[in-house]
């Protein structure tokens, strides 16, 4: 099979092109590096069957070409990290709309089988916690920038689904909630490469909030596993999915956690929104997936608990560092 990944140098589409290389497929990866990295990617380059174009989501007659070439296509390509979509809310908003939209056209051409990434921001402000995904989705005041990521990605789901309806071109959503692994980085506000990076510097560890809101985190390999096994599956079309892990903590508990395993003096310092973000930030207190449905269908588990995750970014972390993050050198 030949597979387009849209955002593919990304942390989860560098995870998701060895996967599909290491079960014999060719990957055609699209991505203009503004949220990727190349060196997320470096390592596939002398795969004859790995291919990467340096270049938008939003140029239509590349994005034509390589869909024209491709079987199936996952579209990762978004603004990420809170971080981003607060200091750039237009950037957030064109990247995730347009891009979906230049994406869907050019696959309908062909019909081509699309796997939108959608996320657990969808959710917004509503308390009907497990997440099911025929919940309701409650949005904050359009005067919160916070949310306008969360809108943009319930609009690439409506015109997903709208998509599969209208002009049957098979499309599948998934919901991603805090997908966490070797890779990622905390440049754009991820809690935890940024709790790990701190503790192994011995700098302040900077929970913001109260630390009382609580994530689940799912292992960036289980992640890829179902992706993979919904893009195959023929009833996944037409749906939309969560995709997460069910063990759920507190932001404050974690950075203890990740403090005691990394052997950290690091203090944990209580950052108020207002000073991390801006004046009348809001933030989803809980966020926990049912994941009952994609369960159902795949059969997917998370097989990592949250220590071992953490342990894995953690070794990650020490192998990358240059000497001065490394305890037993200083």
């Amino acid at each position: 099979m030949r597979v387009l990944i849209t955002g593919g140098a990304g942390f989860i589409g560098s995870h998701l092109s060895e996967a599909y290389l290491a079960r014999g497929d060719s990957v055609f990866v699209l991505d203009d590096l503004s949220t990727g990295s190349i060196d997320n990617i470096r390592h596939l380059k002398t795969n004859p069957r790995f291919h990467y174009t340096i270049e938008s989501v939003h140029h239509k007659s590349v994005v034509a070409e390589l869909v024209d070439q491709c079987d199936v296509v996952f579209h990762l390509a978004a603004a990420v990290g809170v971080k981003l979509i607060v200091d750039s809310p237009v950037r957030t908003i064109e990247t995730n709309v347009h891009g979906t939209e230049v994406v869907l056209a050019q696959a309908n051409k062909k019909k081509k089988k699309v796997l939108i990434a959608s996320t657990s921001e969808v959710y917004g402000l509503s308390t009907q916690v497990p997440f099911r995904e025929n919940g309701n989705l409650v949005m904050g005041a359009t005067t919160k920038g916070r949310w306008s990521y969360a809108c943009s990605k319930a609009i690439d789901e409506f015109l997903a689904l709208a998509y599969w309806r209208e002009k049957k071109l098979p499309t599948v959503v998934v919901r991603l909630f805090n997908t966490v692994g070797p890779r990622q980085t905390g440049q754009y506000g991820m809690v935890v490469p940024t709790f790990v990076k701190q503790a192994l510097l011995g700098l302040p560890i900077t929970v913001y909030g109260d630390g009382t809101q609580s994530r689940c985190f799912a292992y960036v390999g289980d992640v890829v596993r179902a992706l993979v096994a919904l893009m195959d599956h023929p009833d996944a079309v037409g749906q939309v999915f969560n995709i997460g892990s069910n063990e759920e903590v507190n932001i404050k508990t974690l950075a203890e956690r990740v403090k005691a395993m990394t052997e950290s003096k690091s203090e944990i310092v209580l950052v108020p929104y207002s000073e991390a973000y801006e004046e009348g930030f809001e933030d989803m207190p809980r966020r926990v997936p049912d994941i009952s449905k994609v369960s159902a269908l795949v059969g997917f588990r998370p097989s990592l608990t949250l220590d071992q995750i953490l342990a894995q970014v953690i070794a990650f972390f020490r192998d990358e560092a240059s000497p001065s993050i490394n305890p037993e050198n200083g």
